[in-house]
């Protein structure tokens, strides 16, 4: 994709090749409809193939980071294979196109994320988040299994136990927790979040590109290494979308209200 086909990123080449991609659906908390999860996986191959980018600072506009998908194009999901293997693929997409990406990517994580935003906020090869910034990995809340990337990351970055504490009860964990237990690599005020980021990005794109790329492409095998994981989390979370649990825990979460899991009953 050229820069200019995307509908919710926008971009701004800074000096030394740094490029800040803004995901640009505030008014939606920047949740990522069917486009801008596509979008979300297409982005790193358009930077990949562009000689002026050597580092990408992403972020979100307005007061969110990304809080995952759009929970009403979700629904129209439940029980339906093609959509559900298509969601599925872009879920992978995401993640491995990032890990196969050389240049550096930051994360400024600026407000809530969740879901498909978290993955893209927790695969950057550094994290950046503010430090009332709240983030968690809700799946098991909307009854599927965690899929995009958690299974896969949290366990290299702050061990089993955090990660199983964090993922079987989809509890909300702020900027300071995230970065005590590993999950990030540094929290900031919300005032100092994006010229850090910028900073810091500036300062590795000044940096002899080949050495500062094959370190990221030797650091990210660990990644490689867990990607069976990953693949088994995304199956799994599909085939939940198919059982009535996935259904009333989507339509709970539309309503506003409490869910009442067919297999809690």
């Amino acid at each position: 994709m050229q820069y200019s086909e995307f509908r919710f990123l926008t971009f701004d080449l800074r000096a030394n090749g740094v490029l800040l991609v803004t995901i640009n659906r505030p008014e939606k908390l920047n949740a990522a409809t069917n486009v801008l999860h596509r979008e979300l996986a297409e982005i790193w191959l358009t930077v990949k193939n562009d000689p002026a980018v050597r580092t990408i600072v992403i972020t979100g506009a307005g007061r969110a980071f990304c809080v995952g998908g759009d929970l009403n194009e979700e629904i129209e999901k439940l029980g339906k294979i093609d959509p559900i293997i298509e969601m599925g693929e872009l879920a992978l997409q995401i993640v491995y196109n990032m890990i196969h990406l050389d240049k550096p990517i930051i994360s400024a994580i600026n407000g809530p994320a969740a879901g498909a935003g978290l993955a893209v906020a927790l695969t950057a090869d550094i994290s950046i988040i503010a430090d009332d910034a709240r983030v968690t990995d809700a799946h098991v809340n909307i009854g599927v299994a965690s899929g995009d990337h958690a299974v896969m990351l949290w366990p290299l970055y702050c061990g089993l136990p955090k990660s199983k504490l964090y993922l079987l009860t989809a509890d909300l964990i702020d900027g300071r927790e995230a970065e005590r237990i590993g999950l990030v690599s540094m929290c900031k005020p919300l005032p100092e979040l994006l010229d850090s980021a910028l900073e810091l990005a500036d300062r590795i794109a000044r940096k002899p590109q080949r050495a500062v790329q094959w370190t990221k492409r030797c650091l990210n095998h660990w990644l490689r290494q867990a990607a069976p994981v990953l693949d088994l989390s995304v199956a799994y979370e599909g085939l939940n979308f198919m059982e009535p649990d996935a259904r009333e825990g989507l339509e709970a979460f539309l309503e506003k209200r409490s869910p009442n899991f067919p297999s809690t009953r």
